[in-house]
This record gives structure tokens, sequence and C-alpha cells, in this order.
């Protein structure tokens, strides 16, 4: 028996397109040899050659909730991009008044001359400093006398970029470029392939032959390990909720934002910990806890969850989910943030330091996971829900 269709061909919808959600029309639908529903999807305001096939859990009923939710992505992601404006400013700031040295430093591992002005112009995809400390708690030394200025300006600039789930807001053009910042074209000569991996921001508008999202995905990914100890809870999780209908009982004991900040306190108690490394561990921390915030309801729940977001939603209005939900919902994060890191500006260097970081926080979930993770969380649901969540 095919599965049913939530939507309607012709039907005003919402999509996610990367962590943005955009208004759309749902034009025709396909169920797949594994039984999976797609949907063929056109953006409102955007050129036809964004049509695209999106699974089912990217498309949203368009009515006032979702609306409203579409509304606090984008106020939250406008926020942030302006904070990554800023850093970038700073950065770059920092980075002219370091001298030829600098410059130096910044074409010694570049491959051509072009990427190298590139990067010159370009703080926020530049190579040359990590903008945070390693995974072990030893800050990067450089010889030049602006290695200070040069890690705090790129401390703020990763703080920013890390904690904005999207790398740019959605700005329709006369071309109208596509709704996801990056988006490569097939014809580009292999000559140039380096220098579009460091450009990610940058979307070729002048041709119409674009990768589908999948295929994307698929290069940029970024593989976040989650720790053997760590991976019996995610299936127990599965588990008590898709096989015995059972809920994580919220608002959590102890929170996300809890579990954050408490990481964060330990981090600080170090003795090897600086200044440099605290303002580098909050950074990380901020960023976990706006990722969460956003991808929770898109991405981080199964479907008898959701009537439980809903209420949520309704009995706390506008308090963010990192303080209702907790550490089974923060662990699932882990499992989906490697494809959201695709859409960051940073580049593949301050991309591997930031891994150290999820990495080391995963460790402390580890350490702490007798005190973190309980089945005792999961309380049993009523008929009505059952209903609801039919």
């Amino acid at each position: 028996m095919p599965p049913k269709l939530k939507f309607t061909e012709g039907e005003k919808v919402l999509c996610f397109h990367g962590p943005l959600i955009y208004e759309a029309k749902m034009l025709k639908s396909m169920v797949m040899k594994d039984k999976q529903v797609k949907y063929f999807i056109h953006y409102a305001g955007w050129n036809k050659n964004w049509d695209e096939w999106v699974p089912e859990n990217r498309v949203l009923k368009y009515n006032e909730a979702n609306v409203q939710r579409q509304r606090e992505v984008t106020k939250l992601h406008s926020s942030l991009a302006a904070k990554n404006k800023k850093a970038n400013a700073k950065a770059k700031k920092a980075d002219t008044s370091a001298g030829s040295s600098k410059d130096g430093d910044s074409r010694a591992s570049t491959p051509s001359k072009e990427v190298a002005k590139e990067k010159e112009h370009t703080p926020s995809t530049s190579g040359t400093a990590t903008p945070i400390a390693s995974t072990s708690g030893t800050a990067s030394t450089n010889n030049t006398p602006t290695t200070t200025s040069r890690s705090r300006s790129s401390a703020k600039n990763a703080a920013a970029a890390v904690a904005t789930p999207t790398p740019a807001a959605k700005e329709k053009s006369e071309e109208k470029e596509a709704p996801v910042e990056k988006r490569k074209s097939e014809d580009t000569p292999e000559s140039s392939q380096a220098s579009a991996r460091k450009k990610r921001g940058r979307s070729d508008t002048t041709s119409s032959n674009v990768e589908s999202e999948d295929q994307f995905l698929s290069k940029v990914e970024v593989k976040i390990k989650i720790p053997d100890e760590l991976k019996p809870w995610l299936v127990d999780d599965w588990d008590a909720i898709s096989r015995q209908n059972k809920l994580v009982e919220l608002p959590a004991k102890t929170t996300v934002h809890e579990i954050v900040d408490n990481y964060v306190q330990y981090k600080k108690s170090s003795k090897a910990s600086t200044a440099t490394k605290e303002n580098a561990v909050q950074d990380i921390a901020n960023g976990i806890v706006e990722y969460f915030n956003v991808m929770l309801g898109s991405q981080l729940l199964y479907k008898f969850e959701r009537p439980q977001y809903a209420e949520m939603i309704q009995q706390h209005p506008g308090v963010p989910m990192a303080k209702i939900y907790g550490s089974f919902h923060l662990l699932r994060l882990f499992v989906k943030l490697g494809s959201m890191l695709a859409f960051t500006a940073l580049d593949e260097k301050s991309i591997q330091t930031l891994i150290g970081h999820i990495q080391d926080f995963l460790k402390y979930m580890v350490k702490n996971s007798s005190t973190l993770f309980s089945m005792q969380q999961f309380v049993n649901t009523s008929p009505e829900y059952h209903r609801k969540a039919q």
C-alpha cells in the first residue's frame, strides 16, 4: 500500500533549504522504491532553475505556527549574520596591521597567486590563522609580534561563524541567486576548483547546470564521530520512542543549556586554562546552543514527538528549546551537525579545529554519561497523545 501524501499538487507550503525556511509551492510528488515520498518544489520568487525534489521531512504545512517559526529562524540568522560581519571587519583590520610578515604567511600555503589575493580580501575564509584554540588546549604560537591580536580577532570571527546556522541571509538579486548560498556548477573548470572551494559563499548564477542537494552535501559534509560509549544511548532512545511509544519527560531535569554551561565551567577550571582558551570554549558552547535551537524542530525529532514539541512551544512561548530539552536530544544534534557545518564560511583548517572542540565536548558527555543519560527520563504516553501523534 503506497504511503499517504501529506501535501497536494499546487499546495502552498514552506520548505527548508539549508537551515532557512522559504515559501514554496508543491508541484508534484513521487513515491520512491523504498516508499519514501519526495516532492518537487518551486520556491516562490525564485527562478525555476532552483526547482528541486526534496524529501517529505523538509516540507511544512503553510499555517500560522510554521510561518511564525520561519520568522524566528530568519530573525535569528539575521542577528548572527550581523555579528559575523562585524567580526570579519575586526579580523580584516587586525590582518592589515600585521604587515608584510602576515602576507608572506598567507601566501605560503596558497596554490596560486589568484587564490592568495582572494584570501587577503576575505578574512572569514583565510587559512592563515586558526580561529579557535586546539583540542589539546594549547593555543597556536607564532614568532610574529601580531600573534595575540590575530588569535583574538580570529576567535571572534569563529564565534559568529560557528554560531550561525547558515552562511548568509536570503538576498533576492536581479539575477535571482540560489536560496542556499553555495551552489556549485557542474562546468566549473578544474583549474579553479580550489578557489571555488575557498569561496563557499559565492553562487554561480550564470550556470543552469546545478548539482542536486544530495550530491552537494556528499562532497562537503563534515564527519563527526560519535564515541562508541554514546552509541547505545542513541539506540535506546530510538527504541523507547519509535517502538515503545514513550517520550522524554519535559522540561528536562538537566537541560541542554545547563549541560553546555557545565562544560564551559569544567574547561575553565582546568589548570591549563587561559583567557584565549576560555573565549574559544565559550564560542563553541554558544554555537552548540544556537544550532540546537534552530535544528531541533526540523531535524532532531521523531514523528511521535511532534505533538509534544507543539505543546512545549505553546506552554513556554519565547523560551529557547535548549532550556527545555535535555541530553538525549543534544546527542542527536551531533549525528546531524556535520551536514549543517557545510554551510559555514570556515576554511578546512578551521573546520578541523572546530571538530576537535566538538569531539572534546562529546568526550565530556562520555565522562558524565552516568548522570546525563538514564532511561528513567522516558515516560509513558496517554491514549489521547497517541491519537494526536497518528
